[in-house]
């Protein structure tokens, strides 16, 4: 095997700052959701705003449960019917886009909103 050329360094080292600079960048400015949005099958179950503490039981498919804890401005699925609960160990969400999923009970918690002021990134 070949040692490496100085120049194959040199761009190594800086594809690697350049990625390390826009993973950086990105999570500085990654936003707070305002909302969690619940789907079961496809279909709106409910909208709950991440400022109220409160636990929702979500009825999903072919009768499946789901219990939603909202509390601290973050959801987590607290409980679960289904056989492999892995839904209960995705943990915390509160980013804008972030997701929670149940696939047996066909559940899904997503964040979205806007964090504090209101606007979007067009009229920003």
């Amino acid at each position: 095997m070949k040692k490496p050329d100085k120049n194959d360094i040199i761009l190594m080292a800086v594809i690697t700052a350049a990625a390390v600079l826009i993973m950086l960048f990105l999570f500085a400015f990654r936003e707070r959701g305002v909302y969690a949005y619940v789907y079961v099958d496809g279909k709106l179950f409910g909208e709950y705003p991440l400022n109220k503490d409160c636990e929702i039981q979500v009825t999903g498919y072919d009768g499946g449960t789901n219990i939603l804890v909202i509390k601290d401005n973050t959801a987590r699925i607290k409980e679960a019917s289904c056989p492999d609960k892995l839904c209960m160990h995705q943990g915390k969400i509160s980013i804008n886009g972030q997701s929670l999923i149940c696939l047996p009970n066909r559940v899904v918690v997503e964040i979205k909103g806007w964090g504090g002021d209101g606007y979007d990134a067009v009229t920003r």
